[in-house]
């Protein structure tokens, strides 16, 4: 099982790559329009919007980072993304018809309505960098992956990975996204549905998984970092970014209806709330059993290549990376969108045609995976042993709360003028990179309860959070008060909230029907069905059944899974017409 990777799992790994190479392709022509390229025309049924946005959540960072936190830590791991969960699900419901209400083609258009032009230029220009260097981040993360499965040098891994899901987003738009992100939930499904029986089985059962963990092991909280403080302000930040991360809601606003934009938020914190234990236990038995690890951050990586048989490693590593693949392409999505829309249309390109639209969100696409795939590289040099998750956090704490407290509070409150917003928005930003040049300072400072603080200790979550949230909410409706709307703005601002209260009123904006000549789910069936013949066939002529049954069956499943879903869109096609 250990070793160098078998030809079944490098063919499986291969068809994965050329199954979704293949789903940009399919798209590449059927992207005629704006709304078709950033929105799918509004047509995406809740089911495909909820999976994509559920694999949106996360990606290799999480099998790195997290997994890293659950072998240190244990289950304080689950905790960060019940928390999530938690996020998700009270976002669903407070905003995500009002998002759908709100949202056209970009998740910033609103804004000018709301606020002002400046404002929404200021969010797009602060947002932008935010994701792109995130985005680096996640590179980073899976050409590690990437580099110790493959032998790759992690400077080869990192491009190769960014080129892979750069190509198919910058194809098919939106549509591709989410008919991937589906197929790669179902390959990650298979591949940490059977990584789990083989942790189980290492382990030698549950009695002798609690008997031999470290005390303290299955706390909600743990270590010098993950404390209560740090949890109160990592779940504001969460749900922040939740709330307001362009490539997340852009599937609210992509679904047929204001139902089924919340279905979408709830399908994802049930999702989240039954799989993160699946998840991360495999990285906490490894704990157990005691998995001869040198760095921690390989720790997934190692517990798959010592427990998995053949084939089953390919699929784990498809899944991996797929997770990956979701959240980049999403990210390039959405930011290609507010580059096309909020910025080239709005500042330069006003009587663009459509063609040039799609152009010129292609050609965004193409330059944020080229800038990600930049700092990809360059974190390999400053990231070092720090905690990836950590770094992550600390970089969501400071940019976060200045972008997205201006942008919900826009969606449910007229008492924000745009000038406040832009004065909140203004001092959110300065108190963040005043908070950050602190944190390089040497010594301390005592607080006034007698508590001493260093000025490092400031560029983390536990501080900044509360650093740029506090300024950016009370300057805003501070400056509100004193720099009130005019007659005009606040005509415009209570049609604005008028228009996308969505309780007990009818639809607004419901999706048409999409122009693209196919079915979702029998895309998504035939996608899955390949993979799964892909796996089953190479597995055989490999090594047979008798080493590499479990990766057959599965194989197997995934076929039979495909033509079920096929067959069942053929039936509801017939049942329509007559």
């Amino acid at each position: 099982m250990e070793g160098a990777l078998n030809t079944a799992d490098q063919a499986i790994i291969a068809g994965f790559f050329l199954v979704m190479l293949g789903i940009g392709f399919f798209f590449s022509s059927r992207m005629k329009t704006l709304q078709d390229y950033f929105t799918g025309s509004r047509s995406i049924p809740w089911w495909l919007s909820g999976a994509s946005l559920y694999m949106s959540t996360f990606s290799a960072f999480t099998f790195v980072a997290y997994s890293e936190i659950a072998f240190k830590y244990g289950f304080v791991a689950v905790t960060i993304w019940w928390i999530v969960a938690v996020c998700v699900a009270v976002s669903a419901w407070l905003f995500a018809s009002r998002w759908r209400r709100a949202v056209a083609t970009s998740p910033l258009e609103f804004i000018e309505v709301r606020y002002n032009t400046a404002m929404r230029q200021g969010l797009a220009f602060l947002g932008i960098p935010l994701i792109v260097i995130d985005d680096g981040l996640k590179l980073y993360a899976i050409g590690n992956l990437l580099s110790l499965y493959l032998g790759y040098d992690l400077r080869q891994a990192i491009i190769f990975s960014g080129s892979i899901m750069l190509a198919y987003t910058f194809l098919g738009g939106l549509w591709a996204v989410l008919i991937t992100d589906f197929v790669q939930f179902a390959v990650l499904l298979a591949a940490v549905l059977v990584l789990v029986p083989f942790s189980f089985q290492r382990v030698g059962g549950m009695s002798e998984f609690f008997e031999g963990m470290p005390p303290g092991f299955m706390e909600p909280i743990a270590g010098e970092t993950y404390k209560p403080w740090f949890l109160i302000s990592f779940s504001i930040v969460m749900f922040l970014s939740y709330s307001t991360r362009w490539s997340l809601v852009q599937r609210y606003y992509s679904v047929r209806t204001d139902k089924e934009a919340r279905k979408v938020g709830y399908f994802v914190a049930i999702i989240t709330l039954i799989a993160t234990p699946i998840l991360f236990f495999p990285a906490m038995a490894a704990r157990v059993y005691d998995l001869p690890v040198q760095d921690t951050k390989n720790v997934y990586g190692l517990i798959c290549r010592s427990l998995l048989p053949i084939g089953m490693l390919g699929m784990m590593i498809a899944a991996m990376f797929s997770a990956t693949m979701s959240m980049l392409s999403s990210d390039y999505n959405a930011t290609a969108a507010v580059i096309t829309n909020d910025v080239y249309k709005r500042l330069w390109g006003k009587n663009s045609s459509d063609r040039t639209l799609v152009w010129v969100g292609r050609l965004s696409t193409l330059v944020i995976g080229l800038i990600a795939l930049g700092i990809g590289l360059l974190v390999e040099h400053w990231a070092g042993d720090d905690d990836l998750f950590k770094v992550m956090a600390d970089l969501a704490s400071i940019l976060i709360p200045p972008i997205g407290i201006p942008m919900l509070v826009g969606l449910i409150s007229r008492k924000v003028s745009p000038k406040g917003a832009l004065v909140g928005f203004t001092l959110g930003v300065l108190s963040g990179i005043a908070g950050f040049y602190l944190s390089s300072l040497p010594g301390s400072f005592t607080l006034p309860w007698g508590r001493e603080v260093f000025f490092s200790q400031l560029n983390g979550v536990a501080w900044m959070t509360w650093i740029t949230s506090v300024p950016t909410l009370v300057g805003m409706y501070a400056a509100s008060f004193l720099l009130k709307s005019n007659p005009e703005e606040e005509k415009r601002i209570d049609e604005f909230i008028s228009h996308v209260e969505a309780y007990g009123k009818p639809e607004a904006l419901t999706g048409g029907e999409s122009p693209i000549d196919f079915t979702p789910l029998s895309l998504v069936g035939y996608a899955i069905g390949i993979l799964g013949a892909i796996a089953l066939t190479a597995t055989w002529v490999s090594v047979g059944w008798g080493l590499g049954w479990v990766t057959m069956v599965v194989g197997g499943i995934m076929v039979l899974v495909g033509l079920a879903s096929v067959l069942l869109q053929r039936r509801n096609t017939q049942a329509e017409e007559l």
